[in-house]
């Protein structure tokens, strides 16, 4: 995406079971690997009483580090799957732990590579996939008599109003997209009359839209 990019939005998980084993897809972002093994220790700790914990994860916005493993399961059913459920849906800077309780019954191969398929997309469901774009944060202050304007005028702009204080002026702090950036300052300037005072903040990735 050339704007943005997909990852998962919180953490969350979801269970089935298939044969009497029970599995738990769970799903998190994370920036960092440190922070995709935090999540699997988290997990693994959680569950301590469970056969196996594959996973997989993909950290970067290029998607630069990518790991996999299958947890004692036979090689390719497991961890692999779920890598290709996290490609599939071109999500990064995120982590799946699947987790499995075994039900005494056998899968077999094509049936474990099914149900760790499933509970990636199960984890990823449970986390929610959101469209992460680079934002950006800035204040406005204006006087009463023009913030009828302004405030008219961000009911319908690119914009994302946080926080609005009324003291002697009116100030909000507002947030949009890092491309909208210009256009929205130009804006509330010609809407003012160059009585707007802006102040730029900081830039930050911010999740604009959830996948449909």
């Amino acid at each position: 995406m050339a704007d943005g990019y997909k990852t998962l939005g919180k953490a969350g998980s979801d269970s089935f079971i298939i044969k009497k084993s029970r599995f738990i897809g769970h799903g998190s972002p994370a920036a960092t690997e440190r922070e995709a093994l935090d999540f699997l220790a988290g997990i693994r700790a959680q569950h301590r009483d469970a056969s196996h914990h594959c996973w997989a994860y993909i950290i970067g916005t290029n998607a630069g580090i990518m790991r996999y493993s299958d947890d004692g399961e036979p090689g390719g059913t497991a961890g692999l799957p779920i890598m290709e459920v996290l490609k599939a849906r071109g999500v990064v800077n995120c982590a799946v732990v699947v987790t499995r309780y075994f039900g005494g019954v056998l899968l077999g191969a094509s049936g474990l590579v099914r149900a760790y398929t499933q509970g990636a997309k199960t984890a990823l469901d449970a986390a929610g996939v959101v469209v992460m774009e680079r934002s950006a944060r800035f204040w406005v202050g204006v006087e009463y008599s023009l913030w009828g304007r302004v405030e008219h005028y961000l009911q319908s702009a690119p914009v994302r109003c946080e926080q609005v204080e009324f003291a002697a002026t009116v100030t909000a702090t507002l947030l949009t997209r890092k491309r909208d950036e210009d256009a929205v300052f130009q804006a509330l300037t010609a809407l003012t009359d160059g009585q707007a005072a802006l102040l730029p903040l900081e830039e930050c990735d911010c999740d604009w839209a959830e996948e449909g």
